[in-house]
C-alpha cells in the first residue's frame, strides 16, 4: 500500500514571530485559510492515502500539537524525535516503523510546511511516481520547474533522458546558487528546484541507506526491536541522538545512482519567509499581502503584514517592509533584510 511520510519537525525560525520554537510555521494558518501548513498538506494527499498510512515525524515537544491538529490520526503514527538529527535519520526511522506494518510499502516523503497551489497535478505527479518504483528499484524526486532565477532553494539537474513517461534521470544535486548561476538554471532548462519531495519502495530506501549511510541504519538495527511496543520512546531516546546529523540529500541522493525526477509546475513554494509568503498571498492593488483582520493600510506598497491576532491594526507610508505581530512579539523589518532576522532576535 502507499504510507506518506511528513516531516513535521523544524522550527521555521525565518518566520519570528510568527513561527517560534515552542510553535513553529508547520502548525500554524500562515495564509489565513483556516488551515494550518501540516493541515493542508495532510488534505491534499489523503486522496492518495488514507489517514492510518500517514506517518507524522516531529519532535517530541510537538506531539501533543499534532494530535490537536490531527485528531483521526492514529496515535502510533505520531513519530516523536527525542534530538533533532536532519533528515536522513528521520526518514530512516520512519521507514523502519512502516516495514514492520507493509514489508511491500510505496512512500512518499514530504515535507510538511510547503505551498502547493495546483493539487490535482501535484497528485497526479506523486502516482506516476508510485507507479514507477512499483516496477523499479529506484528513487523518484519532483523537481519544481523554475519560475525565476532564485538563491534560496536547491536544484535537481536532469540529464533530461526520458525513462519512462515524465521521469527523467538526475544527473546531479546542486546547492543553492549565487544569482548568476541561478540565471544560469533557468536559460538551461534542465535544472529544477528541489522541493524536498521523494518516493520509493521501503526496500529499496533500506538497501539504500544500508549502502551509503550505514551508520544510521546501524542505529536503526538496534531501535527496530523496540518499534511498536511500550520500550519504543525510552529506546529512541538513548539511541537516536547517537545518528548521523546529516540530510538524505547528502546521506543518500548525492550518491545513489539510481534517482530520478519527475519535474513540474505545482504552484509550490517552500514558504520559507517573509517574501515567499508575500508571494504567494493575495495582493492588494498596491502589491501589499495582509493576513488579519481589521487591519488598515494608507499609502503602503509592497508590504507583508500579519497581524491575526490583533484587534486593530493601522500601517503607514510604509513600502517594501514586513509587519507581523503574534504574542506579545513585534517584527517591523525591511523586506530587503529578512534574511537577518534570526541574527536579530538572537543578538
Amino acid at each position: 500500500m502507499t504510507h506518506i511520510v511528513i516531516m513535521a519537525g523544524g522550527i521555521g525560525s525565518r518566520f519570528w514571530p510568527m513561527s517560534v520554537p515552542e510553535y513553529p510555521k508547520q502548525f500554524i494558518d500562515v495564509l489565513g485559510l483556516g488551515r494550518t501548513l501540516l493541515q493542508l498538506t495532510v488534505d491534499r494527499l489523503l486522496p492518495l492515502c488514507k489517514i492510518e498510512n500517514m506517518w507524522i515525524v516531529t519532535s517530541e515537544k510537538y506531539v501533543s500539537i499534532v494530535r490537536e491538529q490531527l485528531p483521526d490520526l492514529p496515535s502510533d503514527n505520531i513519530l516523536a524525535e527525542p534530538e533533532a538529527r536532519n533528515t536522513a535519520p528521520c526518514i530512516a526511522y520512519a521507514s523502519r516503523k512502516i516495514a514492520r506494518r507493509d514489508p511491500q510499502a510505496r512512500i512518499v516523503v514530504t515535507p510538511s510546511d510547503a505551498l502547493v497551489l495546483k493539487t490535482d497535478e501535484y497528485r497526479k505527479v506523486l502516482q506516476e511516481a508510485l507507479d514507477f518504483v512499483d516496477t523499479h528499484d529506484a528513487i523518484v524526486t519532483v523537481g519544481i520547474k523554475p519560475s525565476r532565477p532564485e538563491t534560496g532553494y536547491g536544484y535537481v539537474q536532469s540529464t533530461q533522458n526520458r525513462v519512462s513517461g515524465n521521469v527523467e534521470q538526475v544527473a546531479a544535486f546542486k546547492e543553492k546558487p549565487d544569482l548568476e548561476t541561478a540565471k544560469y538554471y533557468l536559460e538551461d532548462g534542465s535544472y529544477y528546484w528541489n522541493a524536498g519531495i521523494f518516493v520509493w519502495k521501503g526496500s529499496t530506501i533500506e538497501k539504500s541507506l544500508r549502502n551509503y549511510a550505514p551508520q544510521i541504519a546501524g542505529v536503526m538495527d538496534q531501535i527496530e526491536p523496540s518499534l511498536f511496543t511500550a520500550d519504543e520512546q525510552t529506546t529512541l531516546k538513548k539511541l537516536f541522538p547517537t545518528c548521523d546529523k546529516i540530510s538524505i540529500d547528502y546521506a543518500v541522493m548525492e550518491k545513489a545512482d539510481n534517482i530520478n525526477v519527475i519535474a513540474a509546475d505545482l504552484g509550490w513554494s517552500d514558504l520559507g519567509t517573509w517574501g515567499s509568503l508575500l508571494q504567494n498571498a493575495s495582493h492588494d492593488q498596491l502589491g501589499n499581502a495582509v493576513i488579519g483582520a481589521n487591519t488598515d493600510l494608507h499609502d503602503c506598497e509592497g508590504c507583508v503584514v500579519h497581524v491575526s491576532d490583533m484587534k486593530k491594526v493601522i500601517v503607514e507610508g510604509l513600502k517594501d517592509y514586513i509587519v507581523a505581530v503574534k504574542d506579545g512579539r513585534l517584527l517591523v523589518c525591511r523586506l530587503s533584510e529578512e534574511q537577518h532576522i534570526k541574527e536579530f532576535v538572537n543578538a
